[in-house]
């Protein structure tokens, strides 16, 4: 009968071998874009550890032109010269050979930190927006920055730990064994299953545990992050308390997970020890044996306690250079992962940039759903919004009028159908082409922790002072930038914290000005503002709509009185068209009721008031 648990330690190791295969050939294809260092690297460890495995033969001889003569014997004195000139030779080309090793794998390794983590950041860009929905940022850059120096201990394990250590090991049994066939089997031997109990503790037992303890540390690093950048809300519930005892929780089990792991490794450094101890006692014992014997002179005893000495120390090594490879593969394998995740939206082969002219925006029997949601939310949804048009989406919530505007931005793939901006398919381009030309206004715009002017500009980064300045006029933006104790080089605080509401919406609405792009979509852009700051991002959506295809998402419907055409929404469909007039018409209509609603809460506020 099979126990559970074993089933579950299989799928473990399986999990744990997999990540080995996965970190290790994500490495070498990073390696394989500095082919010439990498030779150079392992060229000259290999020339340092052979210079390494050569002082014990020139000690041996040491030894035995000292045992066998006199300094005033010439012969003798010269051998004994000979071999103290070739040991000291040999240590100092290890020494200098090591030197240079060091100064190419630093150049390697800082190499492949940028190209990996500029390579991580530029996935993460491009994850699909359900992707960072579902995603912490903290955790992001924990996996990121964990992993970049996960690689740094990765590469000196490899190249400068275990390749010389497995170069002494052979070296060390051939040359033993070439003198003394048992002396080489014991060494081989003791070395084979050395390594081998070693590398299955690694992998079979102390990295399942590892992994987890990485993931709750990837936990911790999101908590953190989204308590603190959180923080406003914190305080205005008076929630410190609460917060901090829902990171203890993740704390203790991110302790749990870690002290297992650490105890783990403890245990896999015991085992290597006492293997150790039994190795060591079976090269004494056999070089006694051939000292008894006359097998071995006292040269010879010198050379094997010298080589012994050596091995030993690489043996030693051994184990900690496979807990650090083990350590590392795990501190990386959250990293390997993002590279491995799909993009969720991405270009097809040979995509082109789009060119809008006009703006004509047309959904051709569009089908969509979200995810794995049995019930698409448009099913043969068809709709054609003209060039320079100005259209409202009214509706409930989630009736599908902002999923409208992520379409159009291809931020979500179509089940079928077709999108089509100027008659051009928009999932046959290249995305950031189609958004680059697409201005958006959202109802909490975000802002960069950057100048005031910065964040204006980054619609077209070129844009002189001059033309920021114009955008934020024509936004109603300027005078209140211009109160502010550095103007337009005022820094806005992580997402914008420092700004008011509407100070935010109008930096969003000059940031749309300077991008004049050809379509315009405002998400909700005065929801949530005050009477005074509506009326001015009222005025400046006014200046900003003329000439441009525009998509007004409105919730207050005093927003989309005046447009051409209003589109309302319900599960999906869009029941009423018209302009305002008209759907006032519409006797039971939504559009009319919605409007009376509105127009009621604002007589009773003003009643009340």
């Amino acid at each position: 009968m099979t126990r559970p648990g074993s089933k579950m330690n299989r799928k473990k190791r399986v999990f744990a071998a997999k990540s080995f295969r996965s970190v290790l050939g994500f490495t070498s294809r990073h390696w394989a874009h500095q082919p010439w260092r990498i030779a150079a690297i392992l060229v000259l460890i290999m020339l340092a550890t052979v210079a390494q495995l050569m002082t014990p033969i020139f000690a041996g001889r040491l030894v035995d032109a000292i045992a066998t003569g006199s300094a005033d014997h010439g012969p003798t004195w010269n051998a004994a010269l000979v071999a103290f000139w070739l040991l000291a030779a040999f240590y100092l080309a290890s020494v200098v050979l090591r030197q240079l090793t060091f100064l190419n794998i630093i150049v390697l390794t800082l190499k492949m930190m940028s190209d990996i983590a500029a390579g991580a950041f530029h996935r993460v860009q491009r994850f699909s927006t359900d992707w960072h929905a579902n995603s912490f940022a903290g955790s992001t850059v924990r996996k990121i920055t964990r992993g970049m120096w996960a690689l740094d201990l990765l590469n000196d394990t490899l190249l400068v730990a275990l390749f010389p250590s497995a170069v002494m090991l052979l070296g060390a049994t051939v040359i033993l064994g070439v003198q003394w066939p048992v002396m080489g089997l014991v060494v081989g031997l003791g070395s084979i299953v050395f390594i081998a109990v070693t590398v299955s503790l690694s992998v079979g037992f102390v990295a399942p545990a590892a992994t987890l303890a990485n993931a709750w540390d990837t936990r911790l690093g999101g908590v953190l992050a989204d308590a603190v950048s959180c923080n406003p809300v914190v305080k205005a519930f008076g929630a410190e308390t609460r917060e901090e005892e829902r990171l203890t929780h993740v704390v203790d089990k991110w302790s749990h997970r870690t002290r297992r792991t650490w105890r783990r490794g403890t245990f896999n450094g015991g085992v290597q020890g006492a293997m150790m101890v039994v190795m060591q006692t079976g090269i004494l014992g056999v070089v006694l044996y051939l000292w008894q014997n006359d097998l071995a002179s006292a040269g010879d005893m010198a050379f094997v306690l010298t080589m012994f000495f050596v091995l030993g120390g690489h043996l030693n090594d051994v184990g900690m250079h496979i807990r650090n490879l083990q350590r590392s593969i795990n501190d990386m394998e959250e990293l390997v992962g993002l590279y491995d995740q799909p993009l969720g939206i991405e270009d097809k082969p040979g995509a082109e940039p789009i060119r809008i002219g006009k703006g004509a925006i047309a959904f051709d029997r569009v089908t969509f759903r979200y995810g794995a949601h049995p019930t698409p939310l448009y099913k043969d949804f068809s709709v054609e919004i003209r060039a320079g048009e100005r259209v409202g989406l009214v509706g409930h919530s989630g009736s599908g009028k902002t999923t409208f505007v992520k379409l159009i931005q291809r931020l979500y793939d179509v089940s079928g159908g077709a999108i089509t901006i100027d008659g051009v398919n928009i999932a046959d381009v290249k995305q950031e082409s189609l958004r680059s030309q697409i201005a958006i206004v959202q109802q909490e715009p975000v802002l960069f922790h950057r100048s005031l002017a910065e964040n204006i500009a980054y619609a077209r980064p070129g844009a002189s002072r001059a033309e920021i300045v114009e955008a934020a006029r024509q936004a109603s933006a300027h005078e209140f930038i211009c109160e502010l104790p550095k103007g337009y080089d005022t820094l806005v605080g992580e997402r914008g914290v420092k700004l008011s509401g509407g100070e935010r919406q109008r930096v969003a609405i000059a940031r749309a000005f300077l991008a004049n792009a050809p379509i315009l979509i405002f998400d909700e852009a005065t929801s949530s503002l005050d009477s005074e700051s509506e009326v001015l991002i009222q005025q400046a959506m006014e200046r900003l709509m003329l000439g441009r295809t525009t998509l007004v998402v409105a919730h207050r419907l005093s927003t989309v009185k005046s447009l051409d055409r209003l589109l309302v929404f319900d599960k999906g469909r869009i029941v009423e068209e018209g302009n305002h007039q008209s759907l006032i018409g519409l006797k039971n209509g939504i559009y009319r009721r919605l409007f009376e609603r509105q127009a009621l809460e604002l007589t009773r506020g003003l009643n009340v008031a």
